[in-house]
């Protein structure tokens, strides 16, 4: 936890020293940066030919994050969001949802689709960008405080970059122990890489709760939406290059739910603008539902 809350400060330092948008930065450098375990265990998985357990696990990653994650962080502390950012950044990750969903509704994914996904993810950044940059975006850019205005900016950089992997190790310990004891019960493919999704999403869920206790909410909805983004186009498209093929045990309910789960969790940040605790339960119960959906 400790290398996540440095990981958090080195994003709001850089945020601050280059003057744009927190939500960029949680989206870009925080979502993309806590999605690398899910690229490396979906393409590895893919590659293996267990490709109902890498599509699982981006499944699962993308249903934790905006359950589990967004959940445990509203129980912390209220997570105030923006209209604004709904509209845009939170309708683009709920197309990328979306269109994944469909793509693995006929139960196969081939290297079209996949260039396809990847192709997606160049347009969402570059949105992502152009948004960053427009005037109104500017009140997401935190102002400078006195005793950060000489930030040296390559060692924030590199701060943050030895606490990304100091957070991922430490997932990756955890996971180990998860996986070795689903093999030994014999767990159904698509339950695994359920369960991969969830010990992929503990980075997500160590970054944001440090985001919360430094009161950084565009840091969280940057790193979900980010995290979702990657998921669903980069980390997808990249198994659907690497390998193409038949999914016989991802079901289409699983599908559903991780499309219903991202439309909750949006309805709830945008009443009111904020997510609030007993919202933060119900996300919770969700995501208990639906692990216990693909049991």
């Amino acid at each position: 936890m400790g290398a996540a809350d440095r990981f958090v400060l080195a994003a709001v330092r850089m945020s601050r020293a280059l003057g744009i948008s927190a939500v960029l930065i949680g989206a870009l450098v925080v979502g993309l940066g806590t999605s690398i375990p899910e690229l490396l265990v979906s393409t590895l998985a893919s590659r293996a030919g267990e490709l109902d357990v890498a599509m699982a696990n981006i499944v699962g990653s993308n249903t934790a994050n905006v359950t589990l994650v967004l959940g445990a962080a509203a129980l912390v502390g209220p997570v105030m969001t923006r209209t604004r950012i709904l509209r845009r950044e939170g309708v683009l990750m709920l197309v990328a949802v979306c269109v994944l969903a469909v793509m693995l509704s006929d139960g196969q994914i081939g290297r079209p689709e996949g260039m396809a996904l990847l192709i997606g993810l160049v347009v969402a950044l570059a949105l992502l960008v152009i948004w960053s940059a427009q005037p109104e975006s500017s009140d997401a850019a935190l102002p400078v405080q006195e005793e950060e205005s000489e930030i040296i900016l390559w060692a924030e950089a590199l701060i943050g970059v030895v606490s990304l992997v100091l957070t991922v190790f430490a997932a990756d310990l955890l996971l180990g122990g998860s996986l070795d004891l689903g093999e030994r019960f014999g767990l159904a493919p698509a339950f695994l890489g359920v369960l991969l999704g969830i010990g992929t999403s503990l980075p997500e869920l160590a970054t944001t709760l440090a985001a919360v206790r430094r009161h950084q909410s565009d840091l969280i909805v940057g790193n979900v939406l980010g995290s979702n983004l990657f998921n669903s186009l980069a980390v997808a498209g990249t198994v659907g290059v690497v390998g193409p093929g038949l999914l016989t045990d991802l079901s289409v309910p699983a599908l559903v739910a991780m499309l219903a789960a991202a439309l909750v969790a949006g309805a709830f940040a945008h009443s009111g603008e904020r997510l609030v605790r007993f919202e933060g339960a119900i996300l919770l119960v969700v995501f208990a539902g639906f692990t216990l959906m693909n049991y």
